[in-house]
């Protein structure tokens, strides 16, 4: 009996394949290396791509500058989320997190160094996890998605510690207030929910769309939050709304249509994204200080690498609905973008 002869791959199929993924990507989490040199983004095919930003930044910089060092097979479903330590990356997808070695993913072939799957109710059940968190004073990592429970990890020993409830939807975001061990997540039942970690209870709710900043046409789904210190700021369905978390009080509406899917707190600015070209800039007051145009026609990430090794690689990185990653080496201008 012949042996079956394979058929041959017509010359330029790849080609065609890998243009049309990149025109389908969607990027959803980006990370800094410990050391600050390096990006890590990760995409709705499962893939995470290693960017040099020292290399990308250089004077001597060329096009295959702004490719990957390595792109690897990480999740067989999108990387919704991603956080680094002080030596591993670690990545959620559909129903657990992974670890690797920062040190080894620079080389070919890169390994998963664990992974671990929180404790869900029912075995069929594998909700993804949207948000990872890290916790440095007790070395844990918050895991939350669409099991509607916060679960924490203990970093060292890898096991689950506690689970908390109180959210009845998807939890798309995290915050950490870092004077104090407490968290607050933000998801699909328009509440943000504030958690005291010393007792594992929910100590604070705010119900976003019962106040001003409601807008019921895009729903209440809490889809951003940051913190600093005694406030807060949060978008979504709700307008994008800047809050003093002792009472509970919206203090600033800011004046923006499209929904925020991602907020930040820098120097005495706010940053955000979401749907459209554009990160923009906010006074506390409610003043759109600047819009700043990048590449992709939405945004799902920002990431500022404030890492003090590498003050030479200090920028701010956007991605979202495109294979780039635009790079703002100040905040006024797209400098140039990355690209799986």
């Amino acid at each position: 009996m012949e042996r079956a002869v394979p058929l041959a791959v017509p010359l330029g199929q790849t080609e065609v394949f890998q243009a049309l993924q990149r025109l389908h990507m969607t990027i959803f989490s980006q990370s800094v290396s410990p050391c600050g040199k390096f990006l890590a983004a990760g995409n709705n095919y499962g893939q995470i791509a290693i960017f040099s930003l020292s290399s990308a930044l250089s004077s001597e910089a060329k096009e295959e500058s702004k490719k990957p060092v390595v792109t690897f097979q990480a999740h067989d479903g999108p990387v919704y989320s991603m956080v680094s330590t002080d030596r591993h990356l670690l990545s959620a997808g559909d129903g657990e997190v992974k670890a690797w070695l920062w040190a080894e993913m620079l080389k070919k072939g890169c390994k998963e160094l664990w992974r671990r799957q929180p404790p869900y109710r029912t075995s069929l059940e594998v909700p993804e996890i949207n948000a990872l968190l890290l916790v440095p004073k007790e070395n844990s990592l918050i895991l939350a998605g669409g099991d509607c429970q916060l679960h924490t990890m203990d970093l060292e020993t890898g096991t689950f510690t506690r689970v908390l409830r109180g959210h009845t939807d998807y939890i798309h975001c995290l915050a950490l207030r870092e004077r104090s061990p407490e968290v607050l997540s933000g998801g699909e039942d328009g509440a943000v929910r504030l958690w005291d970690l010393r007792t594992a209870k929910e100590v604070q709710t705010i119900e976003v769309y019962k106040h001003e900043c409601s807008r019921p046409h895009n729903g209440r789904w809490i889809g951003c939050l940051a913190t600093d210190s005694d406030w807060m700021v949060c978008g979504g369905g709700p307008a994008l709304t800047l809050w003093h978390l002792r009472s509970s009080t919206p203090t600033t509406i800011f004046p923006i249509r499209a929904p925020q899917k991602h907020v930040t707190f820098y120097q005495d600015l706010i940053l955000s994204a979401g749907q459209g070209r554009c990160v923009n800039q906010w006074q506390l007051s409610g003043e759109l200080k600047a819009q700043v145009p990048g590449s992709s026609p939405g945004l799902l990430s920002l990431s500022l690498n404030q890492q003090p090794a590498a003050p030479e690689c200090k920028v701010l990185t956007a991605a979202g609905n495109s294979c780039r990653v635009d790079v703002f080496t100040n905040l006024g201008y797209r400098a140039f973008s990355l690209s799986f």
